[in-house]
Formats: C-alpha cells, sequence, structure tokens
C-alpha cells in the first residue's frame, strides 16, 4: 500500500522548472535556462490584406489604403502621369485629340472651357483643385495598356472584384450580377460623407471614400464634376468595357457597359 501510495505522488509531481521533462529539476534544466537567458518571442501579427501598410508611395504620391473584406483597395483616385514602368501618359490633348485617338491618354477635370460645374464647391472647373480632390480621369486605352497604371502589385479592378466589394457591403450575388443600378445602400456606404472633404452624400462606411470626379466624354467635354463618379474596371466586353457609376442622391451602384472607349474616368487600384 505505501509503494502504490509512492506512485500515485509521483504522478502528481509537477515540476515548473523541468525543462527536460525527466522528472528532476537538475544541471541540465539550468544551463537550458541559461541559454535562452534575455531572448523573447516576437508577437505574432496577423495582418489583413493590405499588410502592415496603411499607404503606398508611387511616382511621388502617397495614397491612402483601406481593407473592405479580403480586398485592399486605392481610398483615392489614380493620378499619376506615367505607366508603372514610367512612360508617360499623353496629356492635355484637344477635344479634336481626345475625339479621335486610339491610345491611351489622361486628363484633369476642367482643363478646358467646355467644363461644366456641378460642384457644390463652385469651383470644379478650376484643374488644380480639381487634381488635387478628384485625380485625374484616363480613357480605356491607358487602362488597357500592358505597361500597366497601378504599381508593381496592384492592378486595375475587374469587374468581378467590383462586385466582391459590392456584395461584402450587402448586395446579393444575384443583384451583382445583374445591370444597371443595383443593390439598396451598398453606393451610400462608398460614397464620401458630409463630414469628409470634399464632401458628397454617402456614408462613406465602407472607407472606399467614392468622389463625384465626374467625367470627360468622348467629344473632349466635361461633366458631373460635384455630381456624379464614374469608375474604369478593366474587364472588356467585345467593343465596351464595364463600368461603375455613383450619382447624387442614388443609394445603390449602377453597373453597365460603357462603348464609347475615350470616355475619361477615374481609377481605383487594388491589390494583386
Amino acid at each position: 500500500m505505501l509503494a502504490a501510495g509512492s506512485a500515485s505522488a509521483q504522478e502528481e509531481c509537477n515540476l515548473q522548472y523541468d525543462g527536460n521533462g525527466d522528472g528532476a529539476v537538475n544541471v541540465t534544466d539550468v544551463l537550458g535556462v541559461l541559454s535562452e537567458f534575455g531572448e523573447e518571442c516576437e508577437p505574432v501579427i496577423e495582418y489583413g490584406p493590405c499588410g502592415p501598410d496603411s499607404t503606398v508611395s508611387y511616382h511621388g504620391y502617397d495614397y491612402s489604403l483601406v481593407e473592405i473584406g479580403e480586398q485592399c483597395w486605392f481610398a483615392e483616385n489614380l493620378r499619376t502621369e506615367h505607366y508603372a514602368n514610367g512612360d508617360s501618359i499623353p496629356a492635355n490633348l484637344t477635344d479634336g485629340e481626345w475625339n479621335s485617338t486610339t491610345s491611351g491618354a489622361l486628363a484633369v477635370y476642367g482643363e478646358d472651357a467646355g467644363c461644366q460645374d456641378n460642384s457644390p464647391y463652385g469651383n470644379a472647373c478650376d484643374p488644380a483643385w480639381s487634381l488635387n480632390e478628384y485625380g485625374r480621369l484616363y480613357n480605356w486605352y491607358a487602362v488597357d495598356d500592358e505597361r500597366g497604371l497601378c504599381p508593381m502589385g496592384w492592378h486595375v479592378p475587374t469587374d468581378g472584384e467590383y462586385m466582391t466589394l459590392e456584395m461584402e457591403l450587402g448586395m446579393s450575388e444575384s443583384e451583382a450580377n445583374s445591370g444597371a443600378w443595383r443593390g439598396t445602400d451598398q453606393g451610400t456606404q462608398m460614397k464620401s460623407s458630409p463630414l469628409d472633404y470634399p464632401s458628397w452624400d454617402g456614408t462613406n462606411a465602407s472607407g472606399f471614400s467614392a468622389l463625384a470626379g465626374g467625367f470627360r466624354d468622348s467629344d473632349g467635354y466635361f461633366y458631373g464634376g460635384g455630381d456624379g463618379g464614374f469608375f474604369w474596371s478593366s474587364s472588356p466586353l467585345e467593343t465596351y468595357a464595364w463600368v461603375r457609376y455613383l450619382d447624387s442622391g442614388v443609394t445603390e451602384v449602377y453597373r453597365g457597359t460603357n462603348g464609347f472607349l475615350r470616355n475619361g474616368f477615374s481609377i481605383r487600384c487594388i491589390k494583386d
């Protein structure tokens, strides 16, 4: 009986500093502690889709980032004057040049006399203000150029990636795959709020911070600044391309195809 009691007591013994588990605290255990003295384990940090970064620098400008679901987006419109390889994108095209080109081109809203100012600030036709707040507008040929508009590791989002964003904000899959105005309040969630600058009539609950940057139409004229935001996707459809449109006073998101590939729309980049 005594032997059995001793065995039971030994089994219940818990030696806190028995590093090698041999049932005794001895020199080996002490040497093990001394060998790791001063060492620290680095904490394991779980990063989201943007990693540790809140901004990304590209051609001299720092873009704010936002995580939406498993995606990492630019939270600002693209404003680069160069393709990813450093080549310049043609700019300052006259109306006639803009109307006839089949190459990539960019514009700043309000850079000609045909600008239509719908901005609540009354200065959307001022190119310096427009560039600072809205970024630049790019035609489809710039989006489709193999040199790329976005930095390495990023790209212009596909139509499907926009749908993923919309579904993350609560749009149903069937609605996301349909056309025209879809969803409920996804547009409101994407648009900047009255507390943002420049403000819009959304809640910006998503952090996407969409702005009413307007567009340059295929004839070279500017429309919609302060009233609507137009965004290219990188997905073509025959002689068209899929786009997104957000409008003042509208809570939904418009999905459609645009056959006027010379239109100048805003660009957002998404991480590969």
